[in-house]
């Protein structure tokens, strides 16, 4: 079942951008002109693609979804594009993974809605082949980016519109996991929502992962409404922490603070303590730790703070 909101006003939190967003949305209306592009960028799960396809219900067209990973070569990108109506939006995730090349293409696309290709082939003397100019439909390109900082100066320079997503408040998870149990067609009570979303993490999408499989706890048992205590007996059974620190946030400080004395550490080394990616560690792991206090990244490598400690020496893990 889907649970993502369709319109800015289902839409909860993120208050700020979706303001913006209004506001730029009635005047592309009014001008009967494509939004500017846009680049959101946020950890993982704050709601990107949701938020792109929101977008594009609001302005009334149709969206193409995609991510740079699986764009392997140049055609893919002319495809995409050449296959977009007058006012189309274009998602890109992961965009700051697309290679220089392919962002060369994007350039006189974004700026002047032109796409250039080169048309023949052959080898040897009879070798020929030409270069032409297709003109496109005005469209819109949406990048998502868990790391804007890696995005190129001239890729991100020809975004008009940057929006920054942030983390959400326990208030504001509290109402997603009230919303969605409605649309589950499941009867939960305000503590039990608010226990929820005091171990997603301020991050939409592990509320609502944790949520169903709350339900289907609740299903099992053939209860019909979740209380709290229900929410306590299946988050023992999943083994959810205090704060939501899951498995793998588990592991890396057990290897940070146990195998390493709490740092400070590289990542390339914690990398390969933890046989885990880099990628993983840097964009979905360490984010929330810093941000509830867990760790610091320094010069000298990543650090263990108090918190951390003392989260340890409870047993809470």
């Amino acid at each position: 079942m889907n649970l993502r909101p369709k319109t800015l006003s289902e839409y909860i939190g993120q208050e700020k951008i979706k303001k913006q967003l209004e506001m730029f949305i009635q005047s592309a209306k009014k001008r009967n002109s494509p939004l500017d592009h846009i680049i959101v960028t946020g950890p993982p799960g704050l709601g990107k693609t949701t938020l792109a396809s929101v977008i594009a219900n609001e302005m009334e067209v149709d969206i193409k979804i995609t991510s740079a990973p699986v764009i392997e070569k140049k055609g893919d990108i002319a495809g995409l594009l050449t296959s977009l109506k007058e006012g189309d939006i274009l998602f890109i995730d992961e965009i700051h993974r697309l290679p220089p090349a392919f962002e060369e293409i994007l350039y006189p696309a974004m700026e002047d809605f032109k796409l250039d290709i080169v048309i023949g082939g052959g080898s040897g003397k009879k070798r020929h082949s030409k270069a032409i100019t297709l003109t496109l439909n005005r469209f819109t390109l949406i990048g998502a980016t868990t790391r804007i900082g890696l995005l190129s100066t001239p890729l991100l320079s020809r975004f008009g519109i940057i929006l920054n997503m942030d983390y959400y408040s326990v208030e504001e998870l509290s109402e997603i996991v009230k919303r969605s149990a409605g649309i589950l067609g499941v009867d939960i009570d305000d503590d039990a929502s608010v226990y929820i979303a005091q171990h997603s993490r301020g991050t939409p999408r592990i509320a609502n992962r944790l949520l169903k499989r709350v339900y289907d706890y609740c299903v099992s048992q053939g209860y019909e409404k979740i209380d709290v205590d229900k929410v306590r007996y299946a988050f023992n059974i999943l083994s959810i922490k205090q704060y939501g620190i899951d498995d793998m946030m588990l592991k890396y400080l057990h290897t940070l603070i146990g195998r390493f004395g709490g740092g400070p550490v590289g990542i390339t080394t914690l990398s390969l303590a933890m046989n885990e990616d880099r990628r993983t560690i840097e964009e979905v792991i360490e984010p929330y730790l810093m941000k509830i206090g867990f760790i610091k990244r320094t010069k000298s490598g990543r650090v263990a703070l108090e918190e951390a400690y003392k989260f340890l020496e409870k047993g809470l893990s």
